[in-house]
């Protein structure tokens, strides 16, 4: 059971002793798997206004087994012990006039006069006056104004050898949830509901995560109510067909959106705005539109084709998401798609990567590509067919390149690559950092340290974020939170 579950109990239980029904509050309190101290005092509560001793006592015992400074338990016991015709509640109060049990949710203090009363009582039962009158005026040192007068009236009556009343426990007075944790059971909507701020679509009240797009094959009996579109900069365009992207700088669209075309560039590829973000689509995916920026009546709807989408196009440089044609022109290798009858060859590295070569690609083209990923000359890299480098499985320049592709499952091959950095023929030394404050990231691709950890680096990614290796794990960290380590204190 939970703790919200119990919780929950736990306040309908306490509302049924407040309606008078302490039968259905004593079941709804047993039904409780893992009471803690507070609720295992209830229970005990319940037990001796039902007169049933033993359940009581046993409730008892078992507030005090899960908290052992709970005085006002041990104060109820003993009540419970008196009548049952034995009698320890004094010690716990451990020298305090008393205790405000508030704080934890129960309207009662605990006076340490009023346990001695009832110790006085106990030992007058069995007779033993002089120990009763001992702890009454041990009692007098523990008195408040408020209790003044019960501690004479029980002295009198000590004095002329009569019993007294105890000092009880009122009724169904309960430890009580905290008022904060019930108000937090009841179902908050901290977001809200969403408006529908601007929409292709006339009236549309629709929220979510996902545009608006036809559901049906067919278009409505009754004309399209009209487009209404403010007025962006580009052409207005329909897209055919669904595109996924696959590189960072192009745009995902379904059929059916409405984009506004920037620039056409020579290779097909067309600069879009959509739903204010701007990137790259195939033009051959898209259709003009013709909307009228005031209202048209349009007869029919717009269907996705059911033809297949044409072949992606060739990207060339120089075209951006931004429509700037003398972009970026310093696009990486791994970013340029490989054809559909190019070999994927993953290397196992300190990481793991992929890169791209023409099938039955030579020794020199393969380790050419993987020389640049890995910004090291080849002669310093070494491949193999398995991850224990041997005679058989290593790759080199004069190895049968077509045994090697033989081993590709479709066009996927997995090789295993090991480095020996090498500047002017000698061996490079590997940068280290030292961690000058932990970082600890719950992204899986983030590197995780503690202060003064060791850290190897592998690559810079940028000015503020590096690639490194630290107990046994790889990934990125910040670079303010290095320090590199001079290569004579290594």
């Amino acid at each position: 059971m939970s703790f919200v579950d119990t919780l929950r109990q736990w306040d309908t239980a306490v509302t049924c002793v407040e309606r008078q029904d302490l039968s259905q509050a004593l079941r709804i309190f047993l039904d409780i798997q893992e009471p803690n101290s507070k609720i295992c005092f209830d229970i005990g509560c319940l037990h001796l206004l039902n007169q049933d001793l033993d359940a009581a006592e046993k409730a008892f015992d078992c507030s005090i087994r899960k908290d052992e400074h709970l005085a006002v338990a041990f104060f109820q016991r003993g009540m419970t012990f008196y009548k049952k015709e034995r009698q320890h509640a004094f010690k716990t109060l451990r020298g305090n006039q008393l205790i405000d049990y508030k704080a934890l949710g129960l309207r009662y203090k605990l006076y340490a006069c009023e346990v001695l009363i009832n110790v006085s009582l106990a030992e007058a039962q069995l007779g033993h006056w002089e120990k009763a009158h001992e702890n009454l005026v041990k009692a007098l040192n523990y008195k408040t104004d408020a209790k003044l007068n019960i501690i004479d009236k029980a002295l009198d009556s000590a004095l002329k050898q009569k019993l007294f009343k105890p000092v009880e426990f009122p009724s169904k007075v309960l430890f009580k949830p905290n008022k904060h944790y019930v108000a937090e059971l009841e179902k908050k909507d901290y977001l809200g509901k969403a408006k529908v701020v601007a929409s292709v679509v006339p009236q549309d009240a629709f929220s979510g995560f996902a545009p608006l797009q036809p559901q049906v094959e067919d278009g409505p009996t009754r004309p399209k109510e009209p487009e209404v579109l403010r007025a962006l900069e580009g052409e207005p365009h329909t897209v055919l067909f669904e595109f996924v992207p696959e590189t960072s700088d192009e745009l995902a669209v379904v059929p059916g959106n409405i984009v506004f075309v920037l620039q056409k560039g020579a290779d097909n590829w067309a600069s879009v705005i959509f739903n204010e973000r701007r990137g790259l689509v195939p033009y051959n995916y898209l259709e003009p539109l013709e909307i009228n920026l005031a209202s048209k009546q349009n007869e029919g709807t717009s269907q996705p084709p059911s033809r297949k989408p044409p072949t992606r196009p060739e990207r060339k440089q120089g075209l951006t998401p931004s429509g700037n044609s003398s972009g970026d022109t310093k696009r990486k290798e791994e970013q340029k798609q490989p054809t559909d009858n190019s070999y994927i060859v993953k290397v196992r590295f300190t990481f793991n990567f992929a890169v791209s070569v023409p099938p039955g690609s030579p020794y020199a083209i393969l380790i050419e590509k993987i020389s640049k990923k890995l910004n090291c000359p080849p002669t310093a890299i070494t491949l193999s067919l398995t991850s224990k480098a041997t005679k058989q499985s290593v790759i080199n320049a004069s190895t049968e390149m077509e045994s090697v592709w033989s081993r590709a499952r479709g066009v996927h091959i997995t090789l295993w690559c090991t480095t020996t950095k090498q500047t002017d023929g000698k061996p490079q030394s590997e940068t280290h950092f030292v961690a000058l404050h932990s970082y600890v990231s719950s992204n899986p691709e983030d590197l995780s340290f503690h202060q003064g950890d060791t850290i190897t680096l592998l690559s810079r990614i940028n000015q503020d974020w590096l690639e490194g290796q630290c107990n046994g794990n790889t990934g990125i960290f910040p670079a303010s939170f290095v320090e590199e380590v001079p290569v004579n204190g290594q």
